[in-house]
């Protein structure tokens, strides 16, 4: 057994932290000693733990790393390590794939890393680091290798001076439950929402069809028309079906007042992505009054920006659908920088996507039907994400009344 000293400081027991790292010392094969340990009393206060880890000299690095990643730092003297990329989009052997958490690297100074994501590059600039993906890089660049030097930190369940005045975040304390008073979650978000639109937080929604179908559209429209929305990423299908019902009163054929499929219903969408098409644009297309409401008639009208991403099923698709993957991607990244909250609302895998581009900082609500979707998030690395499990057209109208 060989043996490396490490150091953690944050809300070590409140937020579960130090449990986490000495268990995953234990599930590792290694084993520990707690050196020092002084517990905040209050909590405001921080705690400090010092711990020896000890593990057979080929298991002792993979501990050691595992543990960095949840906030432990080696107390010896690190310097970081760098390779050149061999060609674009190829990063070079040993490099650090980053996590959503916060990140410094140390530089001569402990730099802060920008752009924060997972499962991408650090690239070094002079004294500047940040994140990049694999396909970004260009030869030549310099890239960080190994976790020598780095610092990661955790996400802490820290109470602040909003959840102690009913922060959505402080109830709902588990990642995703059906037994949950939604109502109450509601009436939290709409706070929420409130507090940032009054200091002009950026929030993002990200819509799947099922917004449509349940007949949610109307509310997430008046929601949108009073300011609460800053952006809004989707695909094809939900853009379809929001303008089919704007125009036919339909969702995929399906009458919205009736609930009964039309004789002509399977053609609707189709029709609906022609008349878009013909105008050029959904834009044009609201300039020309063809459409009146709905969600993109709310966005168009009050200047929201949205990006509406491709898949292999699409039909049309509509004008402004981005069918390059990769361009769809960098354009959702873009929107989502800066981004204080972002609200899933029934799509699995754009809202999948989108927790892969955040930083775990991101507050992150998910509302399915399904509790299995919050369940992939937090699987993918989205810790943060809390979920709702109701129906998404119900818990939109509830929101949009609250508000």
């Amino acid at each position: 057994m060989i043996s490396e000293e490490v150091e953690v400081r944050g809300h070590l027991i409140d937020s579960k932290m130090l449990s986490r790292i000495l268990d995953t010392i234990l599930y590792m094969g290694g084993d520990f000693s707690i050196e020092k340990l002084e517990v905040g009393k209050t909590h405001r206060d921080k705690s400090y733990a010092r711990i020896l880890v000890l593990a057979s000299g080929e298991k002792l690095a993979g501990v050691v790393s595992a543990i960095r990643k949840m906030g432990a730092s080696p107390l010896r003297s690190e310097s970081v390590r760098f390779g050149r990329a061999p060609r674009g989009g190829v990063l070079p052997d040993g490099f650090y794939s980053t996590t959503n958490l916060e990140t410094w690297v140390n530089l001569g100074d402990w730099v802060k890393v920008g752009d924060q994501r997972m499962d991408a590059a650090i690239i070094v600039e002079g004294r500047r680091a940040r994140c990049r993906k694999m396909c970004d890089v260009r030869k030549g660049e310099k890239i960080l290798i190994g976790d020598a030097g780095v610092r990661v930190v955790p996400l802490e369940q820290e109470e602040s001076e909003r959840a102690r005045n009913g922060d959505v975040f402080s109830f709902m304390v588990s990642g995703v439950s059906s037994e949950r008073d939604t109502s109450l979650a509601v009436r939290q978000i709409a706070g929420e929402l409130k507090w940032l639109k009054k200091k002009r937080g950026k929030v993002l929604v990200v819509v799947g069809p099922a917004v449509v179908h349940t007949g949610g559209e109307r509310a997430l429209a008046s929601i949108i028309r009073k300011g609460y929305v800053n952006g809004v990423l989707s695909g094809n299908a939900t853009a379809v079906h929001d303008l089919e019902k704007a125009m036919f009163g339909t969702s995929l054929g399906v009458c919205a007042s009736t609930g009964k499929l039309m004789s002509d219903g399977s053609s609707r969408h189709i029709r609906a992505i022609n008349e878009i098409k013909k105008h050029g644009s959904i834009k044009r297309a609201v300039e020309a009054r063809a459409i009146r409401k709905g969600i993109f008639y709310e966005c168009v009208k009050n200047k929201v920006p949205f990006v509406l991403a491709g898949s292999i099923r699409d039909d049309g698709p509509l004008p402004e659908v981005i069918t390059d993957v990769m361009k769809a991607q960098k354009e959702y990244a873009r929107l989502l920088k800066d981004a204080e909250l972002v609200l899933m609302l029934s799509s699995t895998l754009h809202s999948v996507a989108v927790g892969n581009m955040l930083p775990a900082r991101v507050r992150t609500i998910c509302v399915d039907i399904n509790p299995a979707t919050v369940t992939k998030l937090i699987d993918r690395g989205s810790a943060q994400a809390r979920g709702i499990v109701t129906d998404v057209g119900l818990f939109l109208r509830e929101l949009n009344r609250v508000l």
